[in-house]
């Protein structure tokens, strides 16, 4: 199903469950709130809904493929980088407790040591975002891109807090590539989109690839986005794929599958700082959504592109939407949908 004929305000009245979510995403893109979204979800392994919703490419009027439009995921990339680092384990390439200077050994010393669970966690101290460094457009390898952060202090000892950053899967990353003797991006390949069928999932765009076309939002609308190259912080928020391919990564999560239980249940139990739980894991949100349930995946928000990967495991749901736009603010309208969706 592709949105896109006859489009119109859809009345929401007397609508549940699927009915209300797919009328509320038509919505969305009617109501010019995004420019293009690909949506999956999945009930116990089963395509409750697919479709995509507004346009890739607003000036030429195409339309949204959710098996073919490329989005930008953001930090979903997280997660397929948690498990290449769990894979990795079970591989007895590196563990989950080893120093980062391991495998880095000229990275510059800090007041304190930390460690690949930590970076992996968000708990090393790894300073975050400054300025406009959210949106380089310089072609870094993972190595060159060190030269941005590498002299800054930590911001706290590792393990006594918290801050959320992508510069943390930029070590870390680094240190899975020396651990492996291979490029990141190909061992991933290899072990973990290969294997999970997600062969859309790809870390640059190419020629023949169907890559939507990324936006901002405007005082009318939207413009284009900023150009920008992701490729060094590939590990947090660089891939590009469909809703299709983030939907098999989503239930292979629910599933167990290319991981051992004891993997899994590493990278998805939340860490905790001083006590209190940080509500994340190594690469996944760890946390409750909509009416308290619980659920792992991750939010994404980057240059061109707002995305979620909800894995709901006690009601066997993986929800997946990806927007080519920067920040739409619509996470209350698709919190809205979800609750219809969970009921």
């Amino acid at each position: 199903m592709l949105f896109g004929e006859n489009p119109s305000l859809q009345p929401l009245e007397g609508l549940k469950g699927i009915e209300f979510a797919n009328a509320q995403l038509k919505n969305l893109a009617f109501e010019k709130k995004v420019p293009g979204m690909s949506v999956t979800i999945l009930k116990n392994g089963k395509k409750l809904l697919q479709a995509g919703y507004g346009f890739a490419d607003l000036e030429q009027r195409v339309k949204v493929d959710p098996k073919k439009s490329l989005f930008r995921i953001a930090s979903i990339s997280k997660c397929i980088t948690g498990l290449a680092f769990g894979k990795m384990v079970e591989e007895g390439l590196l563990h989950w407790d080893d120093s980062f200077y391991k495998y880095v050994v000229d990275y510059p010393q800090k007041k304190y040591d930390f460690t690949l669970r930590q970076l992996a966690s968000h708990t090393a101290g790894i300073r975050a975002y400054k300025g406009k460094e959210f949106a380089l457009n310089q072609p870094f390898t993972i190595t060159d891109s060190l030269e941005v952060f590498k002299n800054d202090p930590l911001v706290f000892e590792p393990g006594r807090g918290y801050l959320y950053n992508s510069f943390d899967f930029v070590l870390l990353s680094l240190a899975m590539q020396k651990a492996s003797d291979f490029p990141f991006e190909k061992y991933v390949n290899e072990k973990v989109l290969l294997p999970l069928g997600m062969s859309k999932t790809v870390p640059r765009m190419e020629k023949d690839h169907d890559v939507a076309n990324f936006y901002t939002t405007a005082k009318l609308g939207f413009k284009p986005a900023l150009e920008v190259d992701n490729f060094y912080k590939l590990a947090g928020g660089g891939y590009l794929s469909t809703s299709d391919d983030i939907a098999r990564l989503g239930q292979a999560v629910l599933e167990r599958k290319l991981l051992k239980e004891a993997t899994y249940k590493e990278l998805l139990m939340a860490q905790t700082v001083n006590g209190k739980s940080t509500y994340y894991g190594l690469g996944f949100q760890v946390t409750q959504g909509v009416h308290g349930r619980s659920y792992v995946g991750h939010v994404g928000n980057s240059v061109g592109a707002y995305t979620n990967l909800f894995v709901y495991p006690e009601e066997e749901l993986v929800f997946v939407v990806l927007v080519n736009s920067s920040d739409p603010k619509i996470q209350a309208e698709l919190n809205l949908l979800l609750e219809q969706v969970l009921l």
